[in-house]
């Protein structure tokens, strides 16, 4: 299937170039405000003047939008994006003389961005929520042969004020699974860290030009990084999205060897896999509760993880697996809905547990009582 849709995808490329309709904006739309803009444009919320419908107008620039890129992720959103919780193109697509503009699906409440409360997060409920929605969305993508390469809060929005339906957008970087890409390192927890290569051949080049030193061969030597799309990108940007949702913060600033959050995390995770390895045991989805308790306890996670509870942290050891061969699937997040992923959640749980204890054992102690006295009354003693 990978193949296939990239295929099936350029030839709809090329075909919707040859139809490219050249349209006045203010003719046929109504445009109300501004929903949101970034490197790429601008979305604009608008309502089409025949149809009456609402939709978002996204606009991109032609100055700096090459038409390929522009019709790639209007066609990908188009034909590809059939998941209730993927943002979808309407089928209107037209030019400008400075920008090119396709219709989309208008989610009016913002992104997602927007209502994490800053070092506390969102509710654990809400958040759950959220990440079973994106997990389908995600795992929908994957199975058509494409990922995403750039989920984060700013590119899932809002269709509520609730996030009882949310939608990932923004597919500008989204690309066919085996897809050979420049390797290119940003400072962000959600670049995956097997792209420290790049960040190394960066400050290389940096030296060298600093330095004044002039190796053409050399310098070719250092740009060349090249990395092959995969699935388990996504994975860990679903990790990290997780630990940023629960807590308003981030586990680190960057996913490399020289960021003291993730070095620590990377320890922690090499003596949990030391551990597996001493036992012959790999756990096997969602282990029992009690027995996360027991391996947490052996080996507490790094302070930054305080106050997510074992079950979550299972879920995040495996998406957020260094290795990107050994990445959990997004699908995975399912098998982890409805448990505890804060500890202030497992305690009142805890808590609730021991009181219906109490109560059943105090109904079974009366009922007890109540047998003996009716065996009294009828003689039976």
């Amino acid at each position: 299937m990978t193949a296939e849709a990239a295929k099936e995808l350029d030839e709809l490329c090329f075909l919707s170039a040859q139809s490219l309709p050249s349209l006045k904006v203010s003719k046929h739309f109504q445009v109300l405000k501004l929903l949101g803009e970034g490197s790429y444009g601008k979305v604009m919320l608008a309502l089409h003047r025949k149809r009456g419908t609402p939709m978002a107008l996204k606009f991109f620039p032609r100055k700096s939008t090459a038409l390929t890129s522009f019709l790639r992720e209007y066609n990908l959103s188009l034909l590809y994006c059939t998941h209730p919780s993927l943002t979808r193109a309407l089928g209107i697509f037209f030019s400008t003389p400075s920008y090119y503009v396709f219709a989309q699906q208008a989610c009016l409440y913002g992104d997602l961005y927007s209502v994490v409360v800053s070092e506390v997060g969102v509710k654990e409920d809400c958040v759950q929520r959220v990440m079973s929605q994106l997990s389908g969305a995600v795992t929908h993508l994957h199975s058509l042969g494409f990922v995403h390469r750039d989920i984060k809060p700013e590119n899932i929005f809002l269709c509520d004020s609730s996030c009882r339906w949310v939608k990932l957008g923004d597919f500008g970087l989204t690309r066919a699974v085996g897809t050979t890409v420049r390797g290119v390192w940003y400072e962000s927890p959600f670049c995956t860290p097997e792209v420290e290569a790049a960040k190394k051949a960066e400050k290389e080049m940096e030296r060298r030009l600093k330095e004044g030193i002039e190796d053409e061969e050399g310098m070719e030597e250092i740009e060349d990084i090249w990395i092959s799309v995969q699935p388990s990108i996504d994975s860990w940007a679903l990790g990290v999205l997780i630990y940023c949702l629960l807590t308003g913060c981030f586990p680190w600033e960057e996913s490399t060897h020289d960021a003291p959050g993730y070095r620590k995390f990377k320890q922690w995770f090499d003596r949990e896999a030391e551990k597996e390895d001493k036992t012959g045991h790999v756990e096997e989805e969602v282990d029992s509760y009690r027995i996360m308790e027991q391996k947490q306890r052996s080996n507490p996670p790094p302070s930054q993880f305080e106050g997510l509870s074992p079950l979550v942290m299972t879920l995040l050891k495996e998406l957020l697996h260094p290795d990107p061969k050994h990445r959990a699937s997004p699908e995975e997040i399912l098998s982890y809905l409805g448990g505890p992923w804060l500890m202030e959640t497992a305690r009142e749980e805890q808590r609730r547990e021991e009181e219906a204890a109490k109560e059943a054992k105090k109904v079974r102690k009366r009922g007890g009582v109540e047998e003996e006295l009716l065996r009294e009354g009828r003689g039976e003693r």
